[in-house]
């Protein structure tokens, strides 16, 4: 192409859906539609957890914090995804496209280390509740939701820099609707035998061991409501605890289809299939999945359009 030059490129062509063809139209409605569905949706949950004082407690403390997350981790995306639906030449600048792998894997890591975060909340609540207080003292929280901005912050700071360090002679074609890091790497000239390994590093530490945590918490869940003796608090506890789950399955699920097979030009579009289902389909059935399944929540709902009306 003639914006490429044997030092880097001016821009990065994203191709994205354009094996669709004329179907790009539906899917930029489908995606709009959802999209203003996850913010309205997070906005609402974010919004009861401020105003309910039967919703300050830790656990709707990093619900509101994952709804945080939730918006700003689609709002990285969507909208540009929706420019490049409807446009002839999608095309982003390095900047643009740093700036995009910058704050997607800063969200994508704080949401998997605050899932965890949520995971460990619950196993304290149910697993040693006489202790509970003092576990999630709201010193140890707010450290907590620090802690997992931090791990999000670092990573997309080392991934992108030295991914935007590497020379780009070569072409500037992006199989993917966004700046990802293994679309992008793939596409640098040179060594990259240490970019492959931090990305898989990075997949170990931040998406399977979280996903591992998280179901050795529930395991030991599990082994406790199992010792309840009464049904109504097995139910109970069952209720709280698997709308969480839900949401782990649907995220770390995704996520490690895409990040942990080996990659290949005949599964990119597959990958970009499954990469829609965690960055725009989930964050939209989060909101879902904790208000339609927990009582507290609706219970805070209605209080509110009670008083309002």
């Amino acid at each position: 192409m003639d914006d490429v030059n044997e030092t880097g490129v001016s821009e990065f062509i994203l191709l994205g859906f354009s094996y669709l063809g004329v179907y790009q139209g539906a899917l930029f409605w489908a995606v709009l539609f959802i999209y203003l569905i996850t913010l309205l949706g997070n906005s609402l949950i974010i919004t009861l957890t401020l105003l309910d004082p039967a919703l300050r407690t830790p656990m709707y403390f990093f619900l509101r914090h994952l709804s945080v997350i939730e918006i700003l981790y689609t709002t990285t995306i969507v909208p540009r995804m929706l420019i490049d639906l409807l446009s002839s030449h999608p095309a982003m600048s390095p900047a643009s496209c740093f700036t995009q792998m910058y704050f997607f894997a800063l969200f994508g890591i704080a949401e998997c280390c605050l899932l965890t975060v949520m995971a460990y909340d619950r196993y304290a609540a149910i697993c040693q509740p006489l202790h509970y207080a003092m576990l999630m003292k709201w010193q140890v929280c707010v450290g907590m939701v620090g802690a997992s901005y931090l791990m999000g912050i670092t990573t997309g700071t080392t991934h992108s820099i030295f991914i935007f360090t590497l020379p780009f002679p070569g072409t500037n074609i992006v199989h993917h609707f966004l700046c990802d890091i293994l679309p992008v790497l793939r596409l640098a000239h040179g060594d990259t035998f240490w970019g492959e390994v931090g990305n898989l590093a990075v997949t170990l530490l931040f998406i399977m061991t979280p996903f591992a945590l998280i179901l050795f918490s529930y395991v030991r869940i599990l082994i406790t409501i199992l010792g309840v003796a009464s049904a109504q608090g097995r139910q109970k506890v069952f209720s709280t605890c698997s709308s969480h789950l839900m949401v782990v399955t649907l995220f770390f699920g995704t996520t490690t289809l895409t990040y942990m097979k080996p990659g290949s030009s005949a599964t990119q579009d597959t990958d970009q299939i499954i990469s829609l289902f965690y960055t725009v389909v989930t964050p939209m059935l989060n909101p879902f999945i904790y208000t339609l399944r927990n009582k507290e929540v609706i219970g805070a709902l209605r209080r509110k359009v009670t008083k309002h009306l």
